[in-house]
């Protein structure tokens, strides 16, 4: 909106008017205004959660210091929402497509997660959503992004590419995938194209989800990959930059970091609320929204191929539950009797809990959960510098 206004001012030769046409200051902006309204708007947000008495409901898990979050205020994801929308509605360009992608992603998923919420804490269901309402939910918009970025004229895939390391151009063309030729094969190449994006964004959605375990620990992780998708937004839509390090340039894609800019700036805010000991939960409202915004944003950059690098937190997170949930039921069946790899999973509950048989016993005493939740922000600042170093690793 205000860049609107200003390029309006800027054809009346308003002196400091061009400033907003540089997407780094935009940029600025727009994490700057997110952080604000998460920091201002966050405390009378949770002031109302606290009113209304919407706090989280807790299982014993046998966790140390489990059971004293019991009645945190929960549903924060509004403050993220609210903040990040804030941001990219006030500071980019609202007739870029890939703006307004981001901003339904954010406005369906956390919706989703919402009422998910909702049933929860209002109806007294534990188990909220069913799985497969969500998944239904997940899919529609997963399958709106990939029908929009493959046939809508205003994004540009005249080829099917996208952004691999160690290799010399950096690129890998999904027709390689295709089993036949001719016009067969192009249209098998879409398919393929659509269905990665949908595991893409349902991946990264879900793995969001299950790494929301600890005080900060989703939040922390999320801004780390959006501080890193953001500068691959600006350097991938700027044709200078993009030619010198030899990297795909995709039109219009700069103000995707406008958009990142937000959401980094909101996530950063709502860790002043959310770091250990928390005091607001953001419940499936924020974290279904945080996987999606980092799904879409890597499909729109063509990076989606990087994200077990980029997201390795979210992407071993999931693994554990499958290996846990595989390996037990393997177990169980062959012996009568279920095993575990881990003494809990997602893999932080691991590193929380002790005196439980598994096939890793390692560390041999459970650690502190601001601990756990630091160490593993260490390790995705380590997995973001690598990713972005694999642009010059060939």
């Amino acid at each position: 909106m205000i860049y609107s206004l200003f390029q309006w001012l800027r054809d009346l030769d308003l002196p400091g008017a061009g400033l907003m046409t540089y997407i780094s200051f935009r940029s600025m902006l727009a994490a700057l205004t997110a952080l604000l309204v998460s920091l201002i708007g966050g405390r009378k947000i949770i002031a109302l959660l606290q009113k209304k008495q919407i706090g989280e409901t807790i299982r014993d898990l046998g966790l140390e210091g489990q059971m004293q979050k019991k009645g945190t205020p929960t549903m924060g994801g509004v403050i993220i929402i609210a903040a990040t929308l804030a941001g990219a509605l006030l500071f980019g360009d609202l007739g870029n497509i890939y703006n307004w992608l981001l901003i339904i992603t954010t406005v369906w998923l956390g919706g989703l997660g919402f009422a998910d919420d909702y049933i929860k804490v209002f109806r007294h269901n534990k188990e909220g959503l069913s799985e497969k309402a969500k998944l239904i939910g997940q899919f529609l918009l997963a399958l709106g992004i990939a029908l929009t970025v493959c046939f809508s004229p205003s994004i540009d895939t005249n080829n099917l590419v996208t952004t691999i390391p160690f290799v010399k151009a950096h690129e890998f063309d999904y027709s390689w995938l295709s089993p036949f030729k001719g016009q067969l094969g192009v249209y098998c190449t879409w398919g393929i194209y659509m269905v990665m994006i949908i595991i893409v964004i349902l991946g990264c959605s879900n793995g969001t989800n299950l790494t929301d375990g600890m005080d900060g620990l989703a939040a922390g992780s999320s801004a780390i990959v959006g501080v890193v998708l953001g500068i691959f937004a600006w350097l991938s839509g700027n044709v200078l930059n993009a030619e010198y390090l030899n990297i795909m340039y995709i039109p219009g894609t700069g103000e995707i970091s406008v958009f990142m800019s937000a959401f980094t700036g909101a996530l950063i805010g709502f860790l002043w609320y959310n770091s250990f000991p928390a005091q607001v939960f953001m419940g499936d409202t924020g974290s279904l929204a945080i996987g999606g915004i980092i799904g879409v944003g890597a499909v729109l950059i063509r990076k989606e191929l990087l994200l077990p690098i980029l997201c390795g937190i979210f992407f071993v997170e999931s693994l554990s539950v499958l290996m846990q949930r595989g390996y037990f039921k393997y177990t169980k069946k062959k012996y009568g009797e279920g095993r575990r790899i881990f003494r809990m999973s997602p893999l932080h509950h691991h590193f929380q809990k002790e005196g439980v048989p598994a096939l890793i016993q390692s560390p041999k005493k459970a650690l502190p959960e601001a601990k756990i939740v630091s160490r593993f922000w260490i390790v995705g600042i380590l997995l973001g510098v690598a990713t972005l170093a694999l642009l010059k690793i060939r």
